[in-house]
């Protein structure tokens, strides 16, 4: 396939080039001025269109899909522990096979509409743990995008579950060790609900198959006061004590941490992910992005993979002080993509030669110049996801002028809404 005409950006570093590029089978072949076809090549005129790499969820939870619309508690939650227990925690215990499919495959259309081509999941469904990351894959496989799964290890539904959640994580950790459209990794709830020896086995799994663990950190208070008052010692020492903290981990949130803690993730070189809807949504606080460093990605937490809304959130909501007004948020995309380019061992976030085949084309017309100084701007004041016309992923199209190829949305969806009904009366029942 030879890609004509096109206006190829990266965000971070800035770059901008006006070229054609050759794909070959899934990688990047060929970049350069007037290519010339070849015989039996497809090509494609991209002329006053936008190229540039897949975007990257650094930490989502697809399962949330099918809460769009979902009435609240009857007694609304007074904090963030109370918003897990009447909300989340009995969605998670009220997925089915069925509810665990079309919340993954409609959240996978959502991402890939918006230009997103990979997601960092992390799955919970206590009543329905064995086999539900394949369901997970079975559904982004079909839509077409990439993946690192993972199931929430915790201590909530006792030594059983957990027993199981272990036992989901290792399965598909060594199923898909070769995989290159889906990785595994260790999951893990929270400290917080987690014993010193379930981390510790989480842990243990991580160093066996060198993967690292997805974990929720300091999210809300609750985390670092449990550490403090339960185990003497600071959420992140209990990560490092039990093997959690490693170099290939991604610690989600960050909120509650203070600058001792975040030098010593960075020492460790785990990834931080910052959540800027979440948080503000469940009020736990604003994450001190200016201590995270070089490290540090940008994810969802659920919401859908709107990568371009998140970034222009996380833009505009900085603190009072004005201490992150440096925050590049075009390096944070960026480093999704870096995150999964160490999973996958393949260099993705670039148009280069011998890089995956993750391209978005967006039919954004810039009004005024662009340059490689100005381009962060334009991505956060001018493109969006409305924008994005057609996706690639690993080579193929997946979605062609606005349209998933060969997927039947329509059906998906009527679908949906029923699995959705049914989910919400179930959650209602559960105590």
């Amino acid at each position: 396939m030879l890609l004509k005409n096109t206006t190829s950006i990266v965000l971070n570093p800035p770059s901008i080039e006006s070229v054609d590029i050759r794909l070959h089978n899934c990688d990047i072949r060929e970049k350069g001025k007037n290519l010339t076809p070849k015989k039996g090549e497809e090509v494609h005129d991209l002329t006053g269109r936008i190229v540039m790499p897949g975007l990257v969820n650094s930490h989502t939870h697809l399962y949330s899909a099918l809460a769009r619309g979902m009435a609240g508690p009857k007694e609304p939650p007074q904090n963030f522990l109370e918003i897990l227990q009447k909300v989340w925690w009995k969605l998670d215990r009220a997925l089915d096979e069925d509810a665990i499919y079309y919340s993954a495959l409609v959240g996978a259309i959502d991402a890939v509409r918006c230009g997103t081509t990979t997601l960092i999941d992390h799955h919970a469904s206590p009543k329905s743990i064995t086999g539900s990351l394949d369901i997970i894959k079975e559904a982004m496989w079909e839509v077409g995008l990439r993946g690192v799964l993972c199931y929430e290890v915790t201590d909530r539904g006792g030594k059983k579950e957990r027993d199981k959640g272990l036992e989901e994580n290792e399965r598909f950790i060594k199923d898909n060790k070769k995989n290159s459209q889906f990785r595994g990794m260790v999951g893990a709830h929270a400290a917080f609900t987690m014993s010193n020896e379930t981390m510790r086995l989480c842990g243990e799994m991580a160093s066996k198959y060198k993967v690292g663990a997805h974990i929720h950190v300091a999210e809300d208070k609750s985390d670092v006061t449990d550490a403090e008052e339960n185990y003497r010692c600071s959420v992140i020492d209990r990560l490092k004590e039990n093997g959690i903290l490693r170099k290939d981990s991604i610690l989600a949130h960050g909120v509650h941490l203070n600058e001792k803690e975040v030098n010593e993730v960075k020492k460790m070189g785990s990834w931080l992910v910052h959540n800027p809807r979440s948080n503000m949504n469940n009020r736990v606080g604003y994450a001190p992005l200016h201590l995270f460093g070089e490290r540090v990605g940008l994810g969802t937490d659920g919401f859908p993979a709107d990568m371009f809304e998140e970034a222009k959130i996380g833009f505009y909501k900085r603190q009072d002080s004005r201490v992150d007004e440096s925050v590049n948020m075009a390096q944070l995309l960026q480093n999704g993509q870096r995150t999964i380019s160490e999973i996958f061992g393949q260099k993705f976030g670039s148009l280069k030669k011998s890089s995956p085949a993750d391209i978005v084309v967006l039919d954004y017309q810039p009004p005024t110049p662009m340059t490689v100084e100005n381009l962060a701007g334009h991505f956060l004041f001018g493109m969006n996801s409305s924008m994005v016309e057609s996706v690639m992923i690993d080579g193929k199209w997946v979605v062609k002028n606005h349209v998933l190829v060969g997927f039947d949305v329509e059906s998906v969806y009527e679908k949906s809404k029923k699995v959705a009904k049914k989910l919400w009366n179930k959650m209602e029942s559960l105590a």
